[in-house]
Formats: structure tokens, C-alpha cells, sequence
């Protein structure tokens, strides 16, 4: 389960860089399956969404078959 990662020091609100490094994946990955999906949950500043580490955890652990 994802809950159990270590944690490294991540800021509390995570760019789309950040947020796909957690995940162990390639941005454009990030861009092509995840970022769509509105079960995400995002905060926006301006026009830049920002992820927190929760909200990832979150959405893959309800999206893991």
C-alpha cells in the first residue's frame, strides 16, 4: 500500500514535476494519465495546479485494482 512510502522532503504543495517524481513516473506520464482524472484532487494558484503528497496517495489507493 502506498500509505507505507517513505516519505522523502517533499514542500506541502507539490508541482506537477514534483508530484510525478513521487510517483515514480515520467511527467508526460503524469500529464497523460493522471492529471485528467478528476478524482485528483489539485489546488490551484493562478493557473498552476499543485498537488499534496495525501492527495496522491489518496487517488492511487482508490484507483488500485
Amino acid at each position: 500500500m502506498i500509505a507505507d512510502m517513505p516519505k522523502k522532503d517533499y514542500p506541502y504543495l507539490l508541482t506537477k514535476k514534483q508530484a510525478s517524481q513521487f510517483l515514480g513516473i515520467d511527467p508526460k506520464s503524469f500529464d497523460k494519465y493522471i492529471r485528467p482524472n478528476n478524482n485528483l484532487n489539485r489546488f490551484m494558484i493562478g493557473r498552476h495546479e499543485r498537488y499534496t503528497v495525501e492527495s496522491l496517495k489518496q487517488f492511487i489507493d482508490s484507483n488500485s485494482i
